[in-house]
């Protein structure tokens, strides 16, 4: 197992000497360094369990990548989900909230953290309609399939299923929601998560278009006979879903520190971990020896998602959110372990 997380232990530990280097830079004391490693280990252990049903979910889609993208993942995206969500993102929120450059909004992130906290969180709002109108759809896709013949929650999830034969029954649900939440915040705050949500949206069948309109044209390249690479529609969706998560962790590590330094190593060394994970799920076929894993964690995305369109008008702790998820994928595991217990034991036919 622990071959699948060498390069995140690397990873973890380059973070730590850049961390130490800037905690004896900016405090020139011990504590000063010790203080801001325990925050970033901190931060890391957050963004883990923050994500981990974002690990599963990853993995279902990775089954059907080949190697080559599969590894594009690892490295591609991580750069992206290190540089781009938890650097470039809360710096292009200042920089668009303040109307600033993005050198200003850089120096504004190291001299006037506080300010640049304050930024960053007032855009809140918007960030809840975007990432929880994506995750909802994420989650209520899996449910809303009538070939889906594995049930977890039995009752729930057959109910679910029925309703499959409703086209766009779950943005329809998902706009209601929405419009329900929306009732509830002052007009600004309104129209500003509408229009997020809105657009979360139409990320989601964007991404789901580019997806099938890839699979369409690798199946008849392979009809004819061309070997083709496929992936690049997972990819591109994987990506969208894992900053969609990333929203939460961004938001909530301003309850540990509003240092946009200490906060990208930090949340960096989860996103590297649960990217091991993904990997590991996929290798080791994780997925299919556990049979209702895939539905926990499922189930945790939906759940995080309702919770993010929530946010935006009330005040959810994140030990909370990660503590549902948790305990989802924790409850799937068991009953997993427990089909499996019992399907050994019953006797041949």
């Amino acid at each position: 197992m622990m071959r699948y997380f060498k390069g995140s232990a690397a990873f973890t530990f380059v973070c730590m000497a850049i961390g130490a280097w800037y905690g004896w830079e900016s405090t020139g004391s011990v504590a000063g360094v010790a203080q801001i490693l325990w925050i970033i280990a901190v931060l890391s252990v957050l963004e883990v369990s923050l994500s981990f049903d974002n690990a599963v979910v990853n993995a279902t889609v990775l089954e059907d990548m080949d190697e080559i993208w599969q590894r594009r993942f690892l490295t591609w995206g991580m750069a992206i989900a290190v540089f781009g969500m938890r650097v470039a993102f809360p710096l292009a929120i200042v920089a668009i909230a303040a109307g600033l450059g993005p050198v200003d909004a850089i120096k504004l992130s190291l001299g006037q953290p506080t300010e640049y906290e304050r930024i960053v969180s007032s855009a809140h709002v918007g960030i809840a309609g975007f990432g929880g109108a994506f995750l909802c759809l994420v989650g209520s896709k899996f449910f809303f399939d009538k070939d889906k013949d594995i049930h977890w929650i039995r009752q729930i999830e057959e109910w679910l299923s029925r309703f499959s034969h409703i086209p766009a029954v779950e943005i329809a649900l998902l706009l209601l929601t929405m419009f329900g939440i929306s009732l509830l915040l002052p007009d600004s705050d309104a129209l500003t998560f509408l229009i997020a949500g809105i657009f979360g949206t139409i990320a989601f069948v964007v991404v789901e278009g580019i997806s099938t309109w890839l699979e369409m044209r690798e199946e008849a390249a392979r009809l004819r006979g061309v070997t083709v690479a496929s992936g690049l529609g997972g990819f591109l969706y994987l990506q969208v879903l894992d900053s969609s998560f990333s929203f939460d962790g961004v938001i909530g590590a301003f309850a540990l520190s509003n240092n946009m330094v200490i906060i990208a190593l930090g949340l960096s060394i989860g996103a590297m971990f649960v990217r091991s994970m993904t990997i590991m799920l996929v290798q080791k076929g994780t997925l299919a020896e556990y049979r209702y894993l895939e539905h926990g964690a499922f189930w945790a995305i939906l759940a995080l998602g309702v919770i993010m369109l929530a946010s935006a008008r009330y005040h959810i702790p994140e030990a909370v959110t990660g503590l549902i998820g948790a305990i989802l994928i924790g409850l799937s595991l068991w009953w997993s372990i427990r089909f499996n217990r019992h399907s050994d034991r019953a006797p041949e036919r």
